[in-house]
């Protein structure tokens, strides 16, 4: 006796968004990478299409990262001083699809890099790696500000992922990517309505902006509020599949940032012996986080353990196997 497999019907899709320019489409890219363009929830292909599968970025400073556990100095070491031979090795030995450079040298309480500091800190990543490019700023918007436009327009043509955008702060950047025909990381607080808000604002500065969002959501590593930010996440998926249009971008999320700041990622052994080897606990903390949020349909994961790395390429490998019904 056969068996009906039902199925849910979506009105809609999520849109696509393509990062990176090759050399005849005005960049140096060796590639282009497309996101999004989901027509079911995350991975359900007996329903709907998932034409694109997700990508694993690995992040990149333009300073050696002193905050960062000691245990990466084995991994990057001998190339975190200059963010170009950084890219690369993430590229070529560790098998990155995207880089993202944080340009943490232009906080004026670290290092206090200025404008053609952190112009030359991205040149450098370009020149290095033929990757599509995430640029995002130290994160302290009066300075941040300063950087969007130059930089935007010292990359013309190679249709750059930047950010970010927050409601309180999202013209400077707008403008930058409007006028240099870049995407545009657009961040709201684990908060749908604001999300849906900052999308609209960003739209209405310019019509063909709404095309060319990335939704981050702010999430949680594991532990630390993941099931309410994984609950953002998958309303914005399902609105977008119904039909709203200003939640139908693609999603990123800073697995790595969030993942490595937690207690039980840094933890050494000697202070918790029952929680086992710090490393591949850390590891382990960043990849259940990574894996979580593909489940909710995120589209860009920037994580920073290239182990780790190794682990989420392999369960999106399996994710993507289509067994449709």
């Amino acid at each position: 006796m056969a068996v009906e497999i039902l199925k849910e019907k979506y009105r809609s899709t999520v849109g696509e968004v393509v990062l990176g320019a090759t050399k005849d489409q005005g960049g140096t890219r060796s590639h282009t990478i497309t996101v999004g363009g989901e027509g079911a929830l995350p991975y359900l292909h007996f329903e709907g299409s998932i034409p694109n599968r997700p990508v694993v970025a690995l992040e990149v400073w333009d300073m050696v990262p002193a905050e960062w556990d000691p245990l990466f100095e084995k991994y990057y070491g001998d190339v975190w001083s200059d963010p170009g031979t950084w890219a690369k090795k993430c590229v070529d030995e560790f098998g990155a699809e995207m880089i993202q450079i944080r340009l943490k040298g232009a906080d004026p309480d670290l290092k206090g890099a200025s404008v053609d500091d952190c112009i030359g800190a991205v040149k450098k990543v370009l020149e290095a790696v033929g990757v599509p490019l995430i640029v995002v700023g130290c994160g302290k918007p009066e300075v941040d500000n300063t950087l969007y436009a130059p930089i935007a327009e010292a990359a013309a043509g190679e249709n750059l992922l930047m950010g970010v955008a927050e409601l309180e702060n999202y013209k400077a950047v707008t403008s930058a990517c409007m006028a240099n025909q870049h995407n545009i990381i657009a961040q709201s607080p684990i908060d749908i309505n604001i999300c849906k808000q900052l999308n609209i604002l960003i739209a209405e500065m310019s019509t063909a902006m709404a095309n060319r969002i990335i939704i981050d959501p702010t999430i949680a590593a594991l532990g630390y509020g993941i099931e309410y930010s994984y609950s953002i996440m998958e309303r914005a998926r399902n609105g977008a599949l119904q039909g709203d249009k200003m939640l139908a971008m693609p999603m990123i999320g800073n697995v790595g940032l969030e993942s490595w700041r937690a207690k039980e990622a840094n933890q050494p052994e000697a202070g918790e012996p029952s929680w086992g080897e710090q490393e591949e606990r850390g590891i382990l903390w960043e990849a259940t986080t990574a894996m979580a949020y593909l489940q909710s349909g995120i589209n860009i994961m920037v994580l920073r353990h290239p182990e780790t790395l190794k682990v989420v390429k392999a369960n999106i490998d399996d994710l993507m196997k289509d067994n449709s019904y």
